[in-house]
């Protein structure tokens, strides 16, 4: 009897060992989603825009698209950080709201999605994130206090990463999590999620880091990312900040608040990037 509880033991350590051993390696297939194929173009909802491609420091091509506001006023630009799945087509709605806002929209492909080259990681999207910046100041001759950096899901870990890197005139950080580890440590309970994550995304740490005005957008509804991370992240900021309560689900959450979501982004932005008129 003990010979076969002693079997079943190890049969049991050698599963929960194996299965450390692929959530270690395959982490990248756990986290990113990418999709190759477009679904739709700024031009379906007639915005003009501009296929845009940058080269990061390590020598990638990443595809991104500059869509332009038809509003009369340019108020600046948003750097549009996405979120885990999909590509720059599945964001066509999120654009329109800020074109409507006033706003350009520079919104870029992350390593491995889209028409970008190369694989995803996560210190490949701060590379990715950085070129896109750097294209935006030095190629568009944007000056930084015009440039909003916005990210969602995961992208608000890319979005937090370059504001704690550069000066924009503002952060948005939508439906975000406070770290991978944290986000492990929910879904898994029962592994040691501080060892074996690879993938950090740590934007809890670098919010001391941010020197910019920051919007924190969550909902309580949001099944994916729970609403106390929104908050925590808002608490870790110092400066001046406001936090916007939103309801849906994660991936629906800005089209389902409406008003309250455009409402609520715009009054922001008026503040942080008051009119010079």
């Amino acid at each position: 009897m003990k010979m076969l509880i002693l079997k079943l033991f190890i049969y049991l350590l050698c599963i929960f060992a194996g299965l450390l051993v692929v959530l270690y390696f395959y982490q990248s297939r756990l986290v990113f989603h990418p999709s190759r194929d477009f679904s739709a173009y700024p031009s379906d909802i007639g915005l003009r825009f501009e296929d845009v491609f940058l080269e990061t420091e390590d020598s990638l091509k990443i595809h991104s698209w500059f869509v332009f506001t038809n509003e009369p006023k340019r108020n600046g630009v948003v750097l549009f950080c996405h979120g885990n799945a999909g590509n720059i087509s599945d964001r066509i709605f999120s654009i329109d709201i800020f074109n409507k806002l006033g706003y350009d929209v520079f919104i870029f492909d992350y390593r491995g999605y889209g028409k970008s080259d190369g694989t995803p990681s996560e210190q490949g999207t701060y590379l990715d994130a950085k070129a896109a910046y750097e294209y935006l100041i030095e190629k568009k001759g944007m000056p930084e206090d015009k440039i909003v950096i916005f990210g969602r899901s995961i992208g608000g870990a890319v979005a937090v990463d370059l504001a704690a890197r550069f000066n924009p005139a503002a952060l948005i950080v939508e439906s975000s999590f406070t770290s991978v580890p944290d986000m492990a440590r929910r879904i898994y309970p029962f592994l040691p999620a501080g060892l074996i994550c690879r993938i950090k995304y740590d934007s809890l740490s670098k919010m001391k880091a941010i020197k910019c005005p920051l919007l924190v957008v969550h909902s309580p509804d949001d099944e994916m990312i729970p609403f106390e991370m929104g908050e925590k992240l808002y608490n870790a900021f110092s400066g001046q900040k406001s936090f916007l309560k939103i309801s849906g689900s994660h991936n629906e959450g800005y089209i389902e608040s409406g008003d309250v979501y455009e409402d609520g982004v715009g009054s922001f932005l008026k503040q942080a990037i008051p009119s010079k008129e």
